[in-house]
């Protein structure tokens, strides 16, 4: 039998707290963080006196709230820049109660759901752009949200993308065939 030096032996407590941070979260755990969130906005309008519904739903491995009805627009802001923040605390008050980071989803006023459609459409223009050009296309910078779209999009095309540059001017590239 070989011996057991200090040096080969691994701390496994590491590595199973690093695996069980990439695991993916059960519904259980994404619909409570749903509630807390829903809590947390709803006391949110109420400091606003706002009226709104939240729906919440799981979806891709995420929590997703939606806020709808009532005059909701300026929590949208201009390119969804106040909604980008709202989400933010949304997310850290769901890491407050939870103790583990949370990937919730935001959408307000369907702001998300039209832009998902838009920028669906700019994918699938750019792919056709990409592959009959057989040159690589540059997007406008755009925030993590909306990389992931064009991402995702392209990838159901067949065609490769890839994000570039520095957080705020990120943007993607679409690869042709």
């Amino acid at each position: 039998m070989a011996d057991v030096t200090e040096t080969d032996v691994v701390d496994t407590t590491e590595l199973t707290e690093e695996k069980a941070a990439k695991a993916p979260k059960s519904v259980a755990k994404l619909e409570e963080e749903g509630d807390i969130a829903a809590d947390y906005l709803e006391g949110l309008l109420d400091i606003a006196d706002l009226d709104g519904d939240i729906d919440i739903d799981v979806e891709n491995g995420r929590a997703a709230l939606a806020v709808v009805g009532g005059k909701l627009k300026h929590l949208v802001g201009g390119e969804g820049e106040v909604l980008d923040a709202i989400q933010e605390l949304t997310r850290l008050a769901v890491q407050t109660a939870t103790g583990d980071r949370s990937r919730l989803m935001l959408d307000i006023d369907g702001f998300r759901a039209g832009r998902r459609k838009e920028l669906t459409a700019l994918a699938e223009k750019m792919a056709e752009q990409a592959k009959t050009t057989g040159s690589s296309i540059k997007l406008d910078p755009m925030n993590a949200f909306e990389r992931k779209i064009i991402h995702d999009t392209i990838q159901t095309l067949g065609l490769t993308s890839e994000s570039d540059g520095e957080d705020p001017q990120r943007f993607v590239v679409i690869y042709p065939a």
